[in-house]
């Protein structure tokens, strides 16, 4: 049997017509609160808010160089390994998950 979806429901076919309130009470009574996963040694100085001022903070970043049997593929720029090399073209190496 075929459905009008753009005919307007009848009262008869409505299963829960229940208020919010009733809803609530059958789910224990209220809005539940979140549990925060806060551990002892964290400080409101570790915890950055959204929307933070970070233009006071550096970052120190060691950069390692490529190995002797890596590459940087040349679309996704990742470093791989020199079996990942699947074509090389104007001294660009591209991986094979990019030639895929």
């Amino acid at each position: 049997m075929a459905t009008d979806y753009d005919a307007p429901r009848n009262k008869d076919e409505d299963q829960n017509n229940e208020s919010l309130e009733a809803l609530q009470a059958q789910r224990g009574g209220g809005a539940k609160t979140a549990i925060i996963d806060v551990e002892d040694s964290d400080t409101a100085e570790g915890i950055d808010l959204p929307g933070a001022d970070l233009s006071g903070e550096e970052l120190v970043v060691q950069v390692v160089p490529p190995r002797e049997d890596e590459f940087t593929c040349a679309s996704c720029f990742l470093v791989r390994h020199r079996s990942q090399v699947a074509r090389e073209k104007n001294g660009e190496q591209y991986c094979r998950d990019c030639e895929g």
